[in-house]
């Protein structure tokens, strides 16, 4: 594990240095999206299309009352679907410019979804210990990304963990607020729009030039930083005034 993602450590530098030697004009327009949706694949992000918010709240499947409008992929082959191949993705981002795009999680990385609120106080305790927090997503909606090593892709296929592991109710007591996203799942890759009527969206608030770290030295902290917050909502929770 530790040598296949070494090797990628130069890759890292390349990234920034490549976003670095942009033009801002660049990096705020059209083809800011292209050049950031290429840089996630070149930092080892495997990409497939997904859906596009539709005025407000609709979703462009024109499935009625679709449940995640924007936020999932094209097609249900998605997880086989997902590369990193450089032409492929910019043929999807040129020919659907509106289109999202996720990234498959569980085969080359992994992702700590938090509250907001939460995962700004676990990012701050983070760096200021000196732990390596690699690259970190924050959406408009209230939820931060934070993009780790995957768990593992054993061989054998019974040895998986898949996603939905992490995902049970009973489970929420232990890790309140965070889902761990590993294999048989996906999430929005930034730049991203979010359904609503003010222009929501996803974006990176730490670069792809950051490596990808252990997802077990994020997890204490981002654990407890949820808890905390539960707590703090669960005490200024209001109960009606009985007459």
């Amino acid at each position: 594990m530790s040598a296949e993602f070494g090797d990628r450590t130069g890759k890292q530098g390349r990234i920034s240095q490549w976003l670095r030697g942009r033009r801002p004009k660049e990096a705020a327009g059209d083809d800011g999206r292209e050049a950031l949706l290429l840089a996630a694949a070149e930092a080892g992000l495997p990409l497939a299309p997904a859906a596009h918010p539709v005025s407000g709240y609709r979703c462009s499947c024109d499935r009625v009352g679709c449940p995640t409008p924007g936020r999932h992929p094209l097609s249900f082959a998605w997880h086989t679907q997902s590369t990193t191949d450089r032409a492929q993705i910019e043929r999807w981002a040129r020919h659907q410019p509106q289109a999202n795009f996720i990234t498959a999680t569980g085969t080359t990385h992994d992702v700590l979804d938090v509250p907001l609120e939460a995962g700004r106080e676990a990012l701050e305790r983070l760096l200021a210990a000196g732990v390596q927090v690699g690259p970190v997503a924050e959406s408009d909606d209230g939820r931060m990304l934070f993009f780790t090593l995957t768990r593992g892709t054993p061989e054998v296929e019974d040895e998986w963990w898949p996603c939905e592991l992490d995902c049970h109710p009973e489970t929420m007591d232990e890790h309140p607020g965070l889902r761990w996203h590993c294999r048989g799942s996906y999430v929005l890759v930034p730049p991203a729009r979010l359904p609503g009527d003010d222009g929501q969206a996803m974006h990176w608030f730490r670069g792809l030039e950051h490596p990808l770290p252990d997802p077990l030295t994020l997890l204490e902290s981002l654990t407890d930083a949820c808890a905390k917050y539960a707590g703090e909502d669960q005490a200024t929770e209001t109960w009606p005034t009985r007459h």
